[in-house]
């Protein structure tokens, strides 16, 4: 169920959406089944597979909270420029490898960088595990906006032909994860593990086990191995990472209550960002040492703890004043960016414009990151 919000911020929300996909809003239904996303300033041919995937998020929000169909055409639009970029080689020429027309997604999605994955400097294209999920997420989300199950089917094929590339030992007690891998997922790129890879693998696998219409265990081995990775780190998480805390606290959202690892994950990483912002002063920083888009992360975070604490089964004393302090703290970070965000054009570097405005959008309104946003109870 979604809560009602104030026109205001629908409408500042669609500007930062159009400073990155538009003009669209003005756009006829039939216009929108031909839409072509406009490049971005960032990303490999104009695309990049996180900003992309909050791309898809926050218009599957504007469908719901303006009851426009048109929005949710244009997301269906936008994901099928993604996987005809992002899943084809850096010269566009084929499909990656194992991947087909008819299975588009068996061989992943590049990230989009810009750079070619060898590049010394490091930061070249490839594939990475935690925009894997969080495309999958998004596909998993527009299965519930259309009805359409083909959108979690698609999800469902991304996660098997991944995650057996970057996840090592499976047998083990304690399986492995790399956090990089190449384009064409033959070998690792960075061999170490991301602190949130087990964790969003079992979180979003789970949400497309649950979805799934037909095997409700097609995906039970891999969620299996990444809870074992996912044991022997919850009870040992700190951060001081702004982006880690938020993006951590809005993967446990949806198993917090449910399963003692999310509820303790998520105490957790509350702790630490009340560390973050009471005792470090880390908000209250100069700017110029800071980064807009990973506090938006913050935000998105800070806004699903908020509304968990809210109302509903499980609620305690002392609830009530947990979420003010939580969207005072959204106000505030929010606060600090605004002059520049909600400039026109945004007063924010050309490579990152697209990023920071997609997750301005998502930590003013987090919508379809929710749980619940479009009405799907606890399992």
């Amino acid at each position: 169920m979604t809560a009602k919000v104030q026109p205001q911020l629908i409408s500042r929300f669609l500007r930062a959406m159009n400073s990155v996909y538009g003009p669209f809003d003005r756009l006829t239904p039939a216009q929108a089944t031909t839409w072509t996303p406009p490049p971005m300033a960032e990303g490999h041919r104009g695309r990049y597979l996180w900003t992309d995937a909050f791309g898809v998020l926050n218009l599957l929000t504007l469908g719901v909270l303006t009851s426009n169909a048109l929005y949710t055409t244009l997301a269906a639009r936008l994901v099928d420029t993604v996987h005809d970029t992002l899943g084809r080689t850096r010269d566009g020429a084929r499909r990656l490898p194992g991947a087909s027309d008819t299975h588009p997604l068996a061989g992943g999605l590049r990230i989009g960088k810009e750079d070619e994955e060898d590049d010394p400097g490091g930061d070249g294209d490839g594939q990475y595990h935690h925009y894997l999920t969080i495309w999958m997420f998004a596909l998993n989300r527009m299965a519930h906006a259309t009805g359409e199950r083909r959108y979690n089917d698609l999800a469902v094929e991304l996660a098997k032909a991944i995650h057996p590339r970057f996840v090592r030992d499976r047998d083990s007690a304690r399986p492995r994860m790399y956090w990089k891998m190449s384009i064409d997922l033959s070998r690792p790129m960075v061999l170490s593990e991301g602190n949130l890879d087990p964790i969003d693998g079992y979180v979003v696998f789970s949400l497309l086990q649950r979805d799934h219409e037909g095997d409700k265990s097609v995906l039970a081995q891999e969620i299996d191995e990444y809870r074992r990775i996912l044991e022997t780190k919850w009870r040992r998480y700190v951060s001081d990472d702004p982006l880690d805390l938020g993006m951590t606290l809005w993967t446990a959202h949806w198993f917090d209550g449910e399963e003692t690892w999310a509820t303790e994950l998520s105490r957790r990483a509350r702790m630490c960002l009340r560390a973050l912002h009471e005792e470090e002063k880390y908000f209250d920083a100069p700017t110029r040492y800071r980064l807009a888009f990973r506090e938006f992360g913050t935000c998105l975070g800070a806004r699903c703890l908020a509304s968990k604490l809210a109302g509903g089964a499980g609620t305690v004393a002392g609830d009530a004043d947990e979420k003010a302090y939580w969207e005072a703290f959204v106000e505030k970070v929010l606060g600090v960016w605004v002059p520049s965000v909600d400039s026109d054009p945004p007063l924010v570097p050309e490579k990152l414009q697209p990023i920071t405005m997609v997750m301005y959008a998502t930590a003013m309104i987090p919508g379809a990151f929710q749980k619940g946003f479009f009405g799907e109870t606890a399992q």
